[in-house]
């Protein structure tokens, strides 16, 4: 297996499988991503790859052939505590799940799951491995301060304002609230409130309240101290200990559940952590910064989000727009991942052809930045260089009503929309799971803007559609 280049290349991913099928799509899907894959498909084999090379990410199936699953991530984990292991799940094992989130899982996936939903639990993981590790910090704290070079890219009026507005927020204590599409750029917009104040050589700590089941999220945020609940072999410290000194990024802010948002606004007015299971609480010293997809003022109107907690978080809003409307941002942005991308992988691109460049200008963009840098990875690693042409392009590319694919397909491949008078007579479980299907169609598979147009959390998708995947 070719090594990385360098420091920026993506972390390495162990995938345990026992699936031949899923196994081809999972390592396809990593692969055209840029993270390099090795396969195992069972237990014993995924332990004797995990010990002969380091892997900091693990995809880990627990219905394995030959061993129970948690127990495999036990033994991972006791041997490196600090790899990050994905669990995915399937037959409606969702306490299974979390008991082995409980047990130090980094996330879960059910079975159906949609590519992006893939990749963003992946390239989460490998956010907070970069984060653990005291050599990468330290790099970029050398890099970090007012004349760095901005952490993201863009030299659009827009852009201009809010590099401006980052800039004078910096050295504030102020909580900053930043909103925008999936894929804009917020958590970088936080790393660069982040890197230009004076906590730059402080800890980034980054914790998605999306995609951590509620009843751990407490236990993620504050931390839980030995025998507070089944599994809790030791004491473990939360996000907000951990970013003592420096800041505290919750993203997808708005999934927080009711009674944990009471805490939160606690914790922001005392200071003081209070772990799960404890009677003594800590003073902590950090700064939040927060994020969201949705619209905050329209999830305190329906009664999602506290108002009191919107009104002490929402201080200095920054809406990060996304990249259509953003001018001539695409191409610097797609420039310059070409460049960094090639370098990674040791080859050499002449830049991207007029007609390349005149595409990127009129695509819409769905997935915003995060949909160009998949593109152009895709584009370095299916190619050996030379100048961009659109033949190089993923196919669906230049179809801009085509959605991202999914590694599920959704329960009906091509659903009808019928009017009010076709769903007459129809039951309301019928109903619902023609809605349902038809709007994450709609939506290329994606549960988590499907779950945004129902107005239902994303997890309430998911064990809806494994339930109808048995029936």
């Amino acid at each position: 297996m070719m090594k990385p280049a360098n420091r920026h290349t993506l972390t390495s991913v162990l995938l345990i499988e026992d699936t031949p099928s899923l196994q081809l799509v999972y390592g396809t899907v990593l692969s055209g991503a840029g993270y390099p894959v090795r396969v195992a498909s069972s237990a014993a084999e995924g332990i004797a790859a995990f010990t002969k090379e380091e892997s900091q990410i693990v995809l880990l199936d627990l219905g394995l052939p030959d061993r129970d699953g948690l127990d495999v991530m036990r033994e991972m984990l006791a041997l490196r505590p600090d790899t990050r292991i994905i669990v995915i799940t399937a037959n409606a094992s969702i306490n299974k799940a979390v008991e082995a989130m409980r047990a130090g899982a980094h996330e879960f996936l059910v079975k159906p799951f949609d590519e992006n939903r893939f990749l963003t639990a992946v390239q989460n993981a490998q956010d907070r491995a970069i984060s653990r590790s005291s050599a990468s910090r330290e790099n970029a704290r050398k890099d970090a301060g007012p004349g760095a070079p901005r952490p993201f890219l863009g030299s659009s009026d827009v852009m201009e304002r809010i590099h401006s507005k980052i800039g004078s927020v910096a050295n504030s204590m102020a909580t900053v609230f930043i909103t925008g599409e999936s894929g804009t750029g917020k958590e970088l917009a936080a790393l660069a409130v982040h890197a230009s104040s004076h906590r730059a050589k402080g800890p980034f700590i980054a914790l998605n309240c999306g995609a951590i089941p509620h009843d751990l999220l407490e236990s993620e945020v504050f931390g839980h101290v030995k025998g507070s609940f089944t599994g809790a072999i030791s004491d473990r410290p939360g996000a907000a200990t951990a970013a003592d000194g420096g800041t505290l990024f919750l993203d997808e802010i708005c999934e927080m559940a009711p009674a944990l948002q009471t805490k939160l606004l606690r914790f922001l007015q005392t200071s003081t952590v209070l772990p799960v299971g404890s009677n003594r609480p800590q003073k902590v010293n950090v700064r939040i910064i927060c994020a969201t997809n949705r619209d905050p003022l329209d999830a305190v109107r329906r009664g999602h989000f506290r108002e009191d907690l919107y009104y002490r978080l929402f201080v200095v809003p920054i809406h990060m727009p996304p990249l259509r409307e953003r001018g001539n941002d695409v191409v610097e942005i797609a420039e310059a991942a070409l460049l960094q991308f090639a370098e990674e992988e040791g080859r050499s691109f002449d830049g991207l052809s007029k007609e390349v460049l005149d595409l990127f200008r009129r695509l819409p963009w769905p997935g915003n930045v995060r949909q160009v840098l998949n593109v152009i990875r895709n584009v370095v690693v299916l190619n050996d260089g030379g100048l961009v042409t659109p033949n190089m392009l993923p196919e669906d590319l230049t179809e801009p009503n085509d959605a991202s694919r999914t590694l599920v397909q959704p329960l009906v491949a091509d659903p009808p929309e019928p009017e009010v008078e076709g769903l007459l007579g129809r039951s309301l479980a019928e109903v619902e799971r023609i809605v349902v299907t038809a709007t994450l169609v709609r939506y290329g598979g994606s549960v988590p803007k499907a779950a945004r147009v129902l107005d239902v959390s994303p997890s309430t998708l998911y064990r809806k559609l494994e339930g109808w995947a048995k029936t």
